[in-house]
């Protein structure tokens, strides 16, 4: 990871930006170097709930249900499943090995593949889970000119705000960690 990397980080949508995908969206990177970023939106749930993937996957299993929404993760391919999630130990203090699975940070993974679905539909999955369609994708230097006119705030990513915290109050819960409210971004923020 470059000294300058946002890995790991919180990208948070400013008025800038108007409408669209990423309006009042938070951002987790997932990657940042010289080569572009890739993110996951956390706090756009979409009108899906993760059993109805399950079933559609043949995964689902009645006797644990998995009730919890699945985000819109990004506008692209929105027809892949990611598992952004806690690396936790099993009850035998191993922590499994989920296929196709990159560390973001020493604490949060993020998993592509169908074994750790089957283990969520099982209960058998990480406690603590995020389940998206699509990804946030940036060219190479396309996310650093973003940030220099101003189309994100960046914050030290918060495994609260990223596992705890509803998704209609992540955002809030992020830029209050910058000491500020959704309603001090004015659409031109930051140009004097």
């Amino acid at each position: 990871m470059s000294k300058n990397s946002l890995k790991n980080h919180f990208l948070l949508a400013t008025p800038t930006l108007g409408g669209g995908f990423f309006a009042n969206s938070l951002t987790y990177l997932c990657e940042h170097s010289e080569d572009g970023a890739m993110g996951i939106v956390i706090n756009h749930p979409l009108d899906v709930r993760v059993d109805e993937i399950l079933d559609q996957l043949s995964l689902a299993d009645a006797a644990h249900p998995q009730n919890e929404p699945v985000l819109a993760g990004g506008p692209l391919y929105t027809d892949r499943g990611f598992v952004l999630h806690y690396r936790e130990q099993s009850a035998d203090g191993e922590t499994p090995n989920w296929q196709a699975t990159m560390d973001v940070s020493s604490e949060i993974q993020l998993t592509t593949s169908l074994d750790i679905l089957g283990a969520i539909a099982q209960d058998r999955g990480p406690s603590r889970k995020l389940i998206a369609l699509g990804y946030a994708g940036w060219a190479p230097g396309q996310l650093e000119d973003e940030l220099e006119d101003n189309a994100w705030l960046t914050v030290p990513a918060d495994e609260h705000i990223l596992f705890a915290v509803p998704h209609h109050k992540k955002l809030d819960a992020a830029l209050k960690k910058l000491g500020i409210s959704l309603s001090q971004l004015a659409p031109h923020s930051g140009h004097a």
